[in-house]
């Protein structure tokens, strides 16, 4: 956080409401950085590599690619605005536990009242923040964007990424638009969005706050260093929650968003197998990349205890693969007929196990 964002603090904590968006937004734009044009040859070129990608998953998806718009081509800070509220679904609960916990402390409470909203309002504007510099598209944010307007590829990550890796940056175009699209319209069926936030409702009913713990860590603060390194993610951010062991929870929520995610790999694999010729190098590059926990990710583990896993996609990838293979295609189509039919986390690694438990039932 700058020392003029710091300055200003006192107004934008006169933002209303249990979470601060207006630091959020502040903190944000911060983080993104400036514009980055986008030449409008490279901007065109992702639209007709979009349009493409488009017209090659119609035939192997079980819903329709093509209901929402094609995804924009987009910079970091472009992404960063158009996502700042995104992930209010995972910020919103813990407003409802904090906020209370506050109030409840008396007249310290009182006089830190705001301070409850403006922490989560850093603590969302700092996730997304660094999401911009780290993300490829809407598919890569380990947490979907539920609340988000529109599919979009993030180009100068993506340009990065071939770099990187020393692929052809004409193929990652098209890939990164091919799980762009698919992620989008998996995240269009109609009980999908409705059954991730069940599930998220579930993992944050088994947090706890701690108010005294808060109230000590709040009121030790003297210096406006301690403030930056308490909001902006260091090791003490703990102590300000108290939680409790929920494997149940945190097992149906990681299997979830690891065949989502996977699911979409398959797909998205199956579409381009015949026109990537990079394609191996390019998952290979794209798995060894999502197993390695980003800032966001770490910090959303910091935050409420939650740890993604998303390695669990290449399990849910291979999970799809074998499925295909020992039963067809039609098996996993059927999947998207309701969350009852989700593998589990544990299934994810056992697909004879899913079909004993799904297949057989028909």
């Amino acid at each position: 956080m700058s020392d003029n964002l710091f300055e200003r603090l006192f107004e934008l904590f006169q933002s209303p409401g249990p979470v601060n968006w207006k630091l959020a937004h502040e903190v944000t734009g911060s983080l993104a950085g400036h514009q980055e044009p986008i030449d409008p040859d490279l901007a065109e070129e992702y639209q007709e590599l979009s349009l493409a990608a488009q017209l090659r998953l119609a035939p192997h998806a079980p819903f329709d690619v093509s209901a929402g718009r094609l995804p924009d081509p987009v910079d970091r800070a472009g992404w960063a605005a158009a996502n700042e509220q995104s992930f209010a679904y995972l910020i919103a609960p813990l407003a409802d536990k904090l906020t209370p916990g506050i109030a409840s402390a008396g007249p310290l409470g009182a006089m830190l009242g705001p301070m409850g909203p403006a922490l989560l309002g850093m603590q969302a504007g700092t996730m997304v923040g660094f999401m911009s510099h780290r993300v490829l598209g809407q598919f890569d944010t380990g947490v979907p964007a539920l609340d988000a307007r529109a599919a979009s590829l993030v180009v100068p990550n993506v340009e990065d990424f071939a770099v990187e890796h020393s692929i052809d940056a004409h193929q990652v175009r098209l890939w990164a638009a091919l799980h762009e699209i698919g992620s989008h319209a998996v995240l269009a069926v109609a009980w999908v969005g409705g059954h991730l936030r069940e599930l998220l409702g579930e993992f944050f009913e088994g947090l706890e706050f701690d108010p005294s713990g808060l109230l000590e860590q709040l009121g030790s603060l003297q210096e406006p260093a301690d403030f930056e390194r308490l909001v902006a993610g260091s090791e003490e951010l703990p102590a300000l929650l108290g939680r409790k062991d929920q494997p149940t929870e945190v097992g149906r929520l990681q299997g979830a968003l690891g065949f989502l995610e996977g699911y979409v790999d398959h797909l998205a694999g199956r579409a381009a197998v015949e026109v990537l010729p990079d394609l191996g190098r390019i998952d290979e590059a794209h798995s060894r990349r999502r197993a390695e926990p980003t800032q966001a990710e770490q910090m959303l583990h910091q935050l409420v205890g939650l740890d993604l896993q998303r390695s669990r996609a290449t399990d849910a990838a291979r999970f799809c693969a074998e499925v295909s293979r020992r039963w067809g295609e039609e098996p996993l189509d059927g999947i998207w007929q309701g969350p009852e039919r989700l593998p589990t986390v544990d299934e994810l690694t056992d697909p004879v196990g899913w079909a004993a438990r799904v297949l057989l039932d028909e």
